[in-house]
Parts: C-alpha cells; structure tokens; sequence
C-alpha cells in the first residue's frame, strides 16, 4: 500500500494515558451496529504504523481477533469484567500492564466503546500502580484525558483499586 492508505485511520475515541506507552481506543471498526470491517482493518493499520506491540482487548466475545494476526499485529484476550471474580480481574489486568509496560511495550487496551468500564478501570490502574495516589485526582485525571465524566460504574473500579493497592 501506498499514499495515506498506507497509514491507515485513527481508532475512535483514541486517547493516551501515559504518554508513548499506553493509550485506549474504542474497539477498531465501531462496535453494534456501526461496526464496519473495513473501518476495523484501516484502524488495525493505524495502531501497527503507531509502533503498537501489543493490543489488549477487554471485550467479551473474540469476534474479529484473528484480525490483528492476519495484520501483523500481537493482541491479548482479557474478556472484562470476569463473571466469576470482577476484583480478581481487575488485578490480574493491572498486573499484566504493569508488566508489559515495564518491558518497555507499547500498548492499546480496547474495549466497545470507551466507556464506564474502561475508564474505570484506567483510573483504577493509576491509583493502584502508584501513578496517581489519591482517588480523586484520578478520577479528575481520567475525566480530562477521556473528557467525559466517570459515572457510578467506572468510580466503583477505583475505590476497589485503592483496596487493591499492595496486591502486586
């Protein structure tokens, strides 16, 4: 491929949380009704020229994962929230960051849409991580990188986090 194609489109709500090493997107191509393949294969392409090492998907289903293999692109299945232990999950994610983030990868997580859970669980990776000590600076943080509000869901995700701190 050549020109612009080449460089694929940016994925929908794209943000980064910490700068050059871990950002958030929507899931490539939309989610529901408005999920197109072609969109997700030009957002595939997108993350790939952007020097991701890794793509995280947090959704349920594994719809459309051989998608990253057949573009050159490494991916992890972490289905979010688990049905058997939301705390447990949550802790296992935070882990697996903190780890590929300190071997130095650069990495996407995904979810649908970027929305409660996701960001939730983002402010709830900065408070347990040490990045961010106090509750409400990352949640005012994760409000200004996402520019929306946390609800009730996503603010839930960071106290449990605070209760998780020293679980490494």
């Amino acid at each position: 491929m050549k020109g612009k194609w080449a460089e694929g489109i940016r994925p929908r709500n794209f943000a980064w949380v910490i700068k050059g090493q871990l950002a958030v997107c929507e899931r490539p191509g939309g989610n529901g009704a408005n999920h197109r393949r072609v969109r997700r294969q030009e957002e595939i392409i997108w993350l790939r020229q952007q020097d991701f090492d890794l793509v995280v998907s947090l959704i349920n289903a594994p719809h459309n994962l051989h998608n990253y293999e057949e573009l050159g692109l490494r991916y992890l299945h972490r289905p979010f929230p688990p049905a058997d232990d939301v705390l447990g999950g949550q802790v296992a994610i935070y882990r697996e960051l903190r780890d590929l983030l300190a071997e130095g990868r650069r990495v996407i997580v995904h979810g649908e849409e970027v929305g409660d859970m996701i960001t939730g669980l983002i402010a709830g990776y900065l408070v347990w991580s040490g990045l961010v000590a106090e509750q409400p600076r990352a949640v005012a943080f994760t409000e200004r990188i996402f520019e929306r509000p946390l609800g009730s869901r996503a603010r839930e995700y960071v106290v449990a986090a605070a209760n998780l701190v020293g679980h490494a």
